[in-house]
């Protein structure tokens, strides 16, 4: 289906396309990019949000209050969505960092507030709309501020449907740590693909639990009735980078070593110690020896010439 996007919208064929597997040993360290300073965020509002499966996602809408500093321009929230995959699978992110997927990813929307009076106009424009990318992982504990999505979804199970979600600090669906992302222009992932995005993907990643996970897997359908389809697998695959250049606000883009290499590489060079040492020891051993039996033969010698004298 997503193969063939390009003949109804020809953005979807470009080349400067979302999503993208980041590649850490290629991309540009570049110490004047500014922190990301995402105001209002944190502050839970009044009014409340709106929950809406649009048959594609689920998507919360988000009030004008939220705009990130730190960009070219002031850009002011509109809304966020998430990208998961299959049930059972833990890879549903768009982005991917060394060809590794996660297992969902969280979208930030936001457009150029200066220059445009609204999103859809900002949409068609370079570096019109600012979107933050947060890749999601499972870990051992709930993450109580993705319940406050998740919790409502059961309402809108069906495409088209819409609920109120009371007001929460959007900043807690964040990773805590936001100083250390990467940067690239790119695209919308989804038809008409438009060309006008600048991409934030935070290099710490949001973690939620493995009910969470089967929770966004299992609930939503992209059908408004009967048959049921369910709404799963809405990530796009990554697109080629061609000429484009991935700039990163730190240096150290990563570990060289996943963790399970770490160990098996600790676990190697304690094994090749041991091993040097136990040569060690048999040479010494045999040196040893060699010298006493030497040592024996000249004393024997000795004797036996003292005895003939």
């Amino acid at each position: 289906m997503k193969d063939h996007w390009p003949a109804s919208y020809p953005e979807c064929g470009g080349n400067a396309q979302s999503p993208i597997d980041i590649q850490t040993d290629s991309v540009i360290f570049d110490p004047d990019l500014p922190a990301v300073q995402p105001h209002g965020y944190d502050q839970p509002g009044t009014e409340p949000l709106y929950l809406h499966n649009n048959g594609h996602t689920v998507q919360l809408s988000l009030p004008p209050t939220l705009h990130l500093g730190g960009l070219p321009q002031k850009y002011t929230a509109a809304q966020l969505h998430l990208h998961w995959g299959q049930k059972g699978s833990q890879e549903g992110s768009e982005h991917q960092i060394n060809s590794e997927a996660t297992a969902a990813e969280l979208h930030v929307v936001h457009y150029d507030s200066e220059s445009y009076g609204s999103l859809s106009e900002a949409a068609q424009k370079p570096q019109g709309l600012a979107v933050l990318g947060i890749l999601i992982e499972v870990g051992e504990t709930e993450n109580p501020a993705y319940e406050h999505i998740l919790s409502h979804l059961h309402e809108i199970r069906h495409k088209d449907q819409i609920t109120s979600v009371p007001p929460f600090s959007v900043r807690e669906l964040f990773p805590q740590q936001l100083e250390q992302f990467f940067r690239y222009n790119g695209s919308l992932t989804t038809p008409p693909c438009y060309q006008s995005v600048l991409w934030t993907v935070f290099n710490r990643r949001a973690q939620i639990s493995m009910g969470q996970l089967e929770k966004l897997q299992g609930t939503l359908f992209s059908t408004e009735e009967e048959p049921p389809e369910p709404l799963i697998q809405n990530y796009r695959v990554p697109q080629p980078l061609n000429q484009r250049t991935i700039f990163a606000s730190f240096s150290q883009v990563g570990p060289l070593y996943t963790t399970g290499e770490m160990l098996g590489l600790g676990v190697g060079i304690l094994a090749g110690c041991l091993c040097l040492l136990l040569a060690v020891y048999f040479i010494a051993r045999k040196i040893r020896k060699k010298r006493l039996g030497n040592r024996k033969s000249v004393v024997f010698t000795s004797a036996r010439a003292t005895t003939e004298a």
